[in-house]
Formats: structure tokens, C-alpha cells, sequence
């Protein structure tokens, strides 16, 4: 039979063979076709892998690797072939091309050497080492502004309009950064420095020795009520305490029954964005838009919110700006104003509406990177336009120099001993007595009275 699988070759099993060679055939081009398709699975699988590489940049994006060789063979001509030696090391080289990638951004975004970004951070802690002078350069002199009452510099005499002549047996001379100046006046708490003074009114040359102590910068100064119950409260920059030191300062001012306030931010560079939002918030009800951030792709917006629990303080509100007034004091007058909180006197706002991200970087070095805009509560941005009040006071050059070295130094109150000190006598507040005018017309219209804290 021919399913005899019993038979002999030869004897009519023909059949019984074939199909086995069939089916062998079979096996192996099934075999076959199972490999191609695998080349062919594999073939489409590596363009789809490339693709997606390509789409999630896995594989080295060509144009940095073109552009990273463009740079390194310029630097290696310049390391060969520059006339100082020295100057053209591949370490200077590199950090001066870091400086110049980011530097030339926008004038907010830096590459920070380790002693200034060490510096940076100390001043968005709101503590450093220091002797608590206020310095400026002037035609290539460096100039005392003030002394920060209870400092090193206050109790060795040193005065404004002193002009510092060396520091540590270095002469000064031709000083247009104030940066290294600064670098120079800090260091490590309870060591000493030395340093020479020319004071002009008198033609003294005084050799004098300071020990450095951890400088506080209160960026809450000078509240006080003034006359027809009107508080008062000047914030000098946003760091890490900021918020907290606002916070103390409204409970006193409210427990000593204010009935409006002023918050003067002039010449308030800024700081923190949170500490913002920290300072704004008491005027808040509790998930109230305070200010947003936009980046680059709509998924990188932030919204930042009030998050206490207690009614907001409603109290009859005026806020004080200059040009000088930038960024985080920038977010708080623009929340307050765009929500109709409070009324802006001065003159326009400096217009910083960026935000900086800080990256940390090798070797104790950093970055601050332009990553962000900012925004008020109805989506206006202030960047390269700042804030215009709507009751505009303009001063001259000479006022606002000379009103911020009067709030700097609220503590001397004798007007004789300020002129002595100061060289002038104490000017009147034209912004200050206008905000207080506003105030009392708007408690007049009858504006609700003052909240209260809950501690």
C-alpha cells in the first residue's frame, strides 16, 4: 500500500519518498523565507531605530559635532600661535569662550568661575563675610557710599565719600570692575584686612585694620507707622529670608493698628522669584494667581499661587518704584497693580521680566541661564518695558542717590549728625509724600480697613 510504511525502495514505494523530500524542501525553504524575513524584520527595525534616534537625539547631533571641531582646531591655532604663551592656555581659552557663549545671550545669563558663583550664592542666602561697606567706583576710584550700621566698617569710622585707597597692601587703581573690588573686601569671618584711606573732606591718609564678620543683609528695613496710622516697609532685595522677614514686619505693622501701607521696592534689584511670590501673598486669597512663567514649549509653563489660609490682608495699598526697581520687585508690583491691589507711584521699573535658571557646574563653577519670562496674572509680560506707575513722581539723579543713602542710614535721626556724616543735609521724599497722599485719598473714598494676620 502506498502507506505501507513497511515497503522496500524499489518495490512501488515511490510515494512513501516523495513526500518526505517534499516536506524537507519545504522545511528548508520555510527556513529560508523565516531568515529573509528576519533580515527584512531587521532592515526596518534599524530605519525606524535610526529615525527615532534621530527624533530623540541619540545619536551625536551633527551640527554641535561640526561646530565643537570648528572651535577646537581655532583654539588649538591660538594655543600655537598666539605671541604670550601663557595667556593662550587651553584652560583660559576655554573658560574665556565659556564667558563669551553665554555672556553675549542676553545681558542675565553668566558662566560663573567658582569665587563668583561662591559669591552669588552667599548673596541669595543674604549672608556673607564681610566689613559692611557700600562701594561704587567713580572715575576709576573706588568710593564709600555707606557703612551698614553695626558692621566692622561703621565702628572703625569709615565714612561716606571715603575713598579706599588699598586693601591688603595693594594699591587700588583703575578700578572699573567693582566686582574684584568686592571679591577683595570679603572673605572668611574673623579674618582681618587691611586697609588705606584717603577721606577728601579733611585730606587724611588713615591706615586702618578690620575683622570680618558674617554681614546679615536685612532686606526688610526701616518699618515704622508713620503720621495718620500709614505703615511703612522698604524691602531692599528678595533672598532666602525675604519672606519670612515681610511676613514679621506686616504682623507688627497690623497689631499696631496701620490703617494703609506703603511697600517701597526703589532701587530693589530683585532676587528669588519665590521670595516674590512669598512677599505678595498675604494680599492673596488662597490658589489666587500670583505670576506664571513661560519657557521655550507650552509645557513649560509654571503658575506660582497664594497658599495661605487666611483672609487677605485688604488694607488700602501703595507701592513704591524707580528704575531701579527690577525683577522679583518687578513680580510683586506686577501683581499687585494687574490685579488692582495696590497703587504705583515712582517712576517706570527697570523692566527685567526674565528668569534665570542656576545650573551647577565642575570645579565648584556655575550658570545662570535665561530659561524663562515671566508673567502677571493676566498675562502681561514687563520684560524690556518695566511697570509704569499710576501716579508718576520723577527725581533727579542727585535725589535718588541721596534718598538711598538717607534709607540706608534711617538710623541717624539727628539731621545735624546726618549732615556731618553725609555731607548734606536730609532731603525731602517727593515719592514717599505723594504715596501717602494717594492713601489718604483712597481711605477717604472709604476703602475697606485693614486685614489682619493669623500667625
Amino acid at each position: 500500500m502506498a502507506t505501507n510504511s513497511g515497503g522496500m525502495p524499489g518495490e512501488g514505494n515511490e510515494p512513501i519518498y516523495k513526500p518526505k523530500r517534499m516536506a524537507t524542501l519545504r522545511r528548508v525553504f520555510k527556513r529560508i523565507l523565516t531568515l529573509a524575513a528576519g533580515a527584512l524584520l531587521g532592515v526596518a527595525l534599524s530605519v525606524s531605530a535610526w529615525r527615532a534616534a534621530a527624533v530623540w537625539n541619540l545619536f551625536p547631533n551633527r551640527e554641535l559635532s561640526r561646530t565643537t571641531a570648528y572651535l577646537k582646531d581655532v583654539m588649538r591655532l591660538v594655543n600655537e600661535n598666539y605671541v604670550d604663551e601663557k595667556a593662550a592656555t587651553y584652560d583660559k581659552l576655554g573658560r574665556e569662550a565659556l564667558h563669551g557663549m553665554l555672556e553675549t545671550l542676553d545681558p542675565h545669563s553668566e558662566f560663573l568661575e567658582a569665587k563668583d558663583n561662591e559669591e552669588f550664592e552667599e548673596d541669595l542666602t543674604g549672608e556673607f563675610g564681610g566689613v559692611g561697606l557700600q562701594v561704587e567706583t567713580r572715575q576709576n576710584r573706588v568710593i564709600v557710599i555707606a557703612s551698614l550700621a553695626g558692621t566692622p566698617g561703621e565702628r572703625a569710622g569709615v565714612q561716606r565719600g571715603d575713598e579706599i585707597i588699598s586693601i591688603d597692601g595693594r594699591a587700588v587703581e583703575n578700578s572699573n570692575n567693582i566686582d574684584s573690588i568686592v571679591s577683595r573686601l570679603r572673605g572668611k569671618p574673623n579674618t582681618q584686612i587691611s586697609m588705606g584711606i584717603f577721606r577728601p573732606r579733611t585730606r587724611e591718609s588713615l591706615s586702618l585694620t578690620l575683622i570680618r564678620e558674617i554681614i546679615k543683609i536685612e532686606s526688610v528695613r526701616n518699618t515704622r507707622v508713620m503720621d495718620d496710622g500709614v505703615g511703612y516697609v522698604q524691602l531692599t532685595e528678595f533672598s532666602d529670608h525675604t519672606g519670612e522677614q515681610f511676613f514679621r514686619a506686616l504682623e507688627q505693622l497690623l497689631n499696631q493698628g496701620i490703617t494703609s501701607l506703603i511697600i517701597d521696592l526703589r532701587n530693589n534689584p530683585g532676587g528669588l522669584l519665590g521670595a516674590a511670590v512669598d512677599v505678595a501673598d498675604p494680599f492673596f486669597r488662597k490658589d489666587e494667581l500670583i505670576v506664571y512663567t513661560q519657557g521655550r514649549k507650552p509645557a513649560d509653563r509654571e503658575e506660582f499661587r497664594a497658599e495661605g489660609d487666611r483672609e487677605p490682608i485688604t488694607l488700602p495699598l501703595a507701592v513704591l518704584i524707580n528704575s531701579g526697581s527690577a525683577s522679583a520687585a518687578e513680580v510683586v508690583t506686577g501683581a499687585l497693580k494687574d490685579t488692582g491691589r495696590a497703587v504705583v507711584v515712582g517712576e517706570r521699573s527697570f523692566g527685567k521680566g526674565s528668569v534665570q535658571s542656576v545650573f551647577k557646574l565642575e570645579h565648584g563653577e556655575g550658570m545662570r541661564l535665561t530659561t524663562a519670562r515671566y508673567y502677571t496674572p493676566s498675562g502681561i509680560s514687563i520684560h524690556e518695558k518695566g511697570i509704569t506707575p499710576q501716579v508718576e513722581v520723577v527725581m533727579t539723579a542727585d535725589e535718588d542717590t541721596k534718598l538711598a543713602w538717607q534709607r540706608a542710614r534711617s538710623d541717624i535721626a539727628d539731621p545735624k549728625e546726618f549732615k556731618e556724616q553725609f555731607g548734606f543735609e536730609p532731603l525731602a521724599d517727593r515719592q514717599l509724600e505723594a504715596a501717602i497722599a494717594v492713601l489718604r485719598g483712597v481711605r477717604l473714598l472709604g476703602e475697606p480697613a485693614a486685614g489682619r494676620i493669623t500667625p
